[in-house]
């Protein structure tokens, strides 16, 4: 597994040896568990076990809600007030998988914004990146159609609006939205069919992140200061590392159960906080919200979605020189996957030869006002779709697009990076061995 020098499995006892030659799966958890892990890892590096933890939670619940939920237009309603009401734990089940949706973006944010700010997503690992964005797409697949299972008011208009962008599609737009919904309308065949995705995707995305997990123990963690571990020699490579477990693995287990005393607190005291109230009543085709309103963490997207009205003077140029075929509807459907796009492409846009934002002054500042925007992008995601909103979701989504498509390329011609030490070590040495006087550093591993 991977190209740092490391001391592999060796099974000793005849049982061990015998099993090893027909089926090396103890030696594949040794060598998983003793992963080499850059040694000045901090604490932004904890979300994977977080991410992992909750795919598994979300497995396990909706497993169990599976067996009392009815997927039917005029059952499924009353089925969850059947969980909630009926089951026993039923509605401790159901607020710990609606809340683990919330946890999950909430880490899988953390987890991309640390990835961006470190440029985890720079040669060699490339591939590593693009599968954590196909998985989160999958997730935003997942969670939206899990969303519908309830068949609340939000659950049925919301559904109507977001397979309504397909029907943009230029010429095939209707045909498209009919084949995805199984009819003209949402209706029996559009909740039969998102339930058996929302049940299967999860299953997809835990072997997803196998193989996520599985390409980045090959090219090795990237870590705060963007350079890589010594391969030379085993002996610089123990210099540079530590063993993944006991070390990292306590490590990431106390930030876990940290987490989860606040995911406990929030089930505990407001399950429902992060919910709408709309979707407590039943579905009602004849009676539409008054603001439909996705989740919270498809606010951002949906506020770019909306930014690109046909007032917009890059709307009108496109909509001009395209004949007429891309309208303000299309414009918006296609930056709203425009805007994850770019995201996924941030390997190539990127142009700095420093890895590490830790190093790159400029990059700094741009950085957290991508931050910054997205989380104006989230706050205006919920907010009407009039004056001054419109204005605030056109402007953030702009700088959205201006930072991967143009800021990235240009820091990495204009900035003046800094310096990165020579080593992980050099590194690890200048935050953590001890000042003058005191006792050598001594590193674990040797």
């Amino acid at each position: 597994m991977g190209g740092i020098p490391h001391d592999h499995y060796e099974p000793n006892t005849n049982g061990e040896k015998w099993l090893h030659k027909r089926l090396p799966i103890v030696g594949l958890l040794y060598d998983t568990l003793m992963i080499p892990t850059p040694k000045n890892l901090n604490w932004m590096w904890i979300w994977g076990i977080v991410l992992v933890f909750t795919l598994v939670l979300q497995i396990a619940t909706g497993v169990v809600l599976v067996m009392h939920y009815i997927p039917h237009v005029d059952m499924a309603f009353s089925s969850v007030e059947h969980i909630m009401r009926d089951v026993n734990g039923g509605h401790m089940i159901r607020y710990f998988h609606m809340n683990g949706a919330s946890l999950f973006f909430v880490a899988v944010y953390a987890h991309m914004f640390r990835s961006l700010y470190y440029g985890s997503y720079k040669a060699p690992r490339e591939v590593t990146w693009i599968i954590g964005m196909l998985m989160y797409l999958i997730m935003m697949g997942t969670a939206f159609m899990g969303y519908v299972l309830p068949w609340g008011q939000m659950s049925f208009h919301g559904t109507a609006v977001i397979t309504g962008l397909f029907g943009a599609i230029p010429f095939v737009g209707d045909s498209v939205q009919t084949w995805l919904l199984g009819a003209s309308a949402v209706g029996q065949p559009a909740l039969n069919r998102f339930f058996s995705l929302h049940y299967l995707l999860p299953f997809v995305l835990l072997g997803l992140t196998i193989v996520h997990v599985w390409a980045f123990h090959t090219t090795g963690n990237n870590n705060p200061t963007g350079v890589e571990v010594r391969r030379t020699s085993k002996e610089d490579a123990q210099k540079d590392t530590l063993p993944f477990w006991p070390y990292f693995v306590i490590k990431d287990l106390f930030a876990l159960a940290i987490i989860l005393a606040v995911f406990m607190a929030v089930v505990g005291f407001m399950p429902n906080y992060l919910g709408h109230p709309d979707n407590y009543i039943p579905a009602n085709a004849l009676v539409t919200p008054s603001h439909i309103v996705p989740e919270w963490y498809f606010l951002p997207f949906y506020a770019i979605l909306r930014a690109f009205t046909a007032d917009v003077w890059v709307v009108q140029i496109v909509n001009f020189l395209s004949f007429g075929i891309i309208d303000a509807k299309f414009f918006g459907v296609l930056a709203m996957f425009g805007a994850i796009a770019v995201m996924a492409l941030a390997p190539w846009l990127d142009t700095s030869t420093v890895r590490s934002g830790r190093y790159r002054p400029m990059f700094k500042w741009w950085f957290w006002l991508l931050v910054v925007d997205f989380i104006v992008l989230m706050w205006v995601g919920a907010r009407p779709a009039e004056f001054p909103y419109d204005w605030i979701s056109l402007i953030a989504s702009a700088y959205w697009f201006a930072y991967f498509l143009v800021i990235l390329p240009l820091l990495g011609v204009i900035e003046k990076p800094l310096t990165p030490p020579a080593t992980i070590e050099e590194d690890f040495n200048a935050h953590y061995a001890p000042k003058d006087g005191g006792a050598a550093a001594v590193n674990p591993a040797e």
